[in-house]
């Protein structure tokens, strides 16, 4: 699913960015994918997408 129609980019590649390179904020994640540069109504859906990659990464380090 598109989450920034303005740079194409995916949901898919949002979670693929913070599996790689583990950003903590929306900004560092921003550095890593071109999403909130123009209008900005991905912003919503890119942190939550953020958030629950960081929680999913978190509770599998709590299981290994």
């Amino acid at each position: 699913m598109y989450v920034c129609l303005c740079n194409a980019v995916t949901d898919k590649a949002i979670r693929n960015a913070v599996r790689q390179h583990g950003p903590h904020t929306i900004k560092q994640l921003r550095s890593l994918v071109p999403i909130g540069k123009d209008c900005g109504k991905c912003m919503r859906q890119a942190r939550q997408i953020l958030l629950e990659e960081r929680a999913a990464i978190i509770h599998l380090h709590k299981v290994a």
